[in-house]
């Protein structure tokens, strides 16, 4: 039996407005659909006092990894200083510091340390500031001001200036590889360029060097200039600051300064001494400007061309002696006298082949 055809319309349009109908009510219960993951509001704010230069720090080795670690009481001064960084936890900006603090250590944000060697060093009044070797705290992990130390957890995210200097690490790989193929005068300028580099640098570290010596034998100051121009881990700021930190440890006796005053005195007598003549020092000069000579002249033509490899190497200090010798007028007697001496043996075997 055939149903009419109205009835099956009313049927699809009844059908069709109970779905819309439901659908209506379903997104009035259910939540509205997320654009994208929401970011952790303590990792954000994590992330920016981390990258703030206002919050001192330091690196250490903890469980043979290396981690980057503040002091509690310079997280306490720096929340006090930078109020605004707190705006980034909104409706949780007005905790105080500790109570951050706290949540940190509880979304494993933070960690709490504690120094590995706790006696002190014969010679010293107090414990290192900035330990170097750090462990976990077996204690409670919970945020404190005195003597406790706090390391970051998360990766630090890199600069664009860090992206860009891994890509262009291997373009100076390569360049350096290229380097006896470039013209003369890109080869001098690059000579002489990372030869005043090195020269600056070795200064610079004697320099320093002699300063302490002479403020340590005289004055028995432990002075360093530059103190962090070694340092493996420091800010370029940090790395070319001139003035030198607060001497912290007991001052030397004066024994021991007397026996390295002893002790350089010897060194520079022998230094004095044993030091090259004038003809000595012309020949070192001769052989390092002949390899220097090679470095430089070398040519990818000579290579394909088989140049090197069939012409032997001349030295031009013993072609300098040769041209010397040849030029002595004992030389010449000594030719001569080779020469008379061939003349009479042909005449002694003429003779011999006559009378046979």
């Amino acid at each position: 039996m055939k149903r009419p055809v109205g009835a099956e319309k009313k049927r699809v349009k009844r059908s069709s407005g109970s779905a819309s109908t439901a659908a209506r009510d379903s997104g009035s219960d259910a939540p509205p659909r997320k654009k994208g993951v929401k970011k952790d509001l303590f990792q954000m704010f994590a992330e920016k006092v981390r990258d703030h230069k206002g919050l001192e720090s330091r690196w250490a080795v903890m469980e043979q990894a290396r981690v980057e670690y503040f002091r509690g009481k310079d997280f306490v001064n720096f929340i006090k200083n930078n109020p605004e960084c707190k705006e980034v936890l909104e409706e949780d900006k007005d905790l105080d510091t500790e109570d951050i603090a706290n949540v940190l250590l509880e979304k494993n944000l933070l960690v709490r340390c504690d120094r590995v060697t706790k006696t002190l060093r014969p010679g010293k009044k107090k414990l290192s500031t900035w330990p170097a070797h750090l462990e976990i705290f077996r204690e409670d992990q919970a945020f404190s001001e005195t003597d406790a130390f706090f390391a970051w957890t998360f990766e630090k995210r890199h600069p664009l200036w860090q992206t860009l200097l891994s890509f262009f690490w291997p373009v100076l790989t390569l360049a350096i590889c290229l380097f006896p193929v470039y013209p003369h005068r890109c080869k001098l300028i690059v000579l002489y360029s990372c030869a005043g580099i090195l020269l600056m640098i070795l200064s610079l570290l004697f320099v320093r060097a002699v300063a302490f010596g002479a403020m340590w034998i005289l004055l028995g100051k432990r002075v360093w200039f530059f103190p962090n121009i070694l340092a493996e881990e420091a800010t370029l700021k940090e790395l070319f600051r001139f003035w030198p930190k607060k001497d912290e440890e007991e001052p030397p006796k004066w024994t021991s300064r007397l026996f390295y005053t002893v002790v350089a005195v010897v060194v520079v007598m022998l230094l004095r001494r044993h030091a090259p003549d004038e003809a000595a020092r012309a020949r070192y000069q001769r052989r390092m400007s002949n390899i220097i000579d090679d470095v430089l002249e070398w040519s990818p033509k000579l290579a394909l061309s088989g140049l090197m490899e069939n012409q032997p190497p001349v030295n031009i200090t013993e072609a300098a002696n040769n041209s010397s010798d040849a030029a002595s007028p004992d030389h010449t007697e000594e030719a001569d006298v080779d020469e008379t001496q061939s003349e009479e043996e042909a005449e002694d075997w003429t003779n011999s082949n006559i009378k046979t």
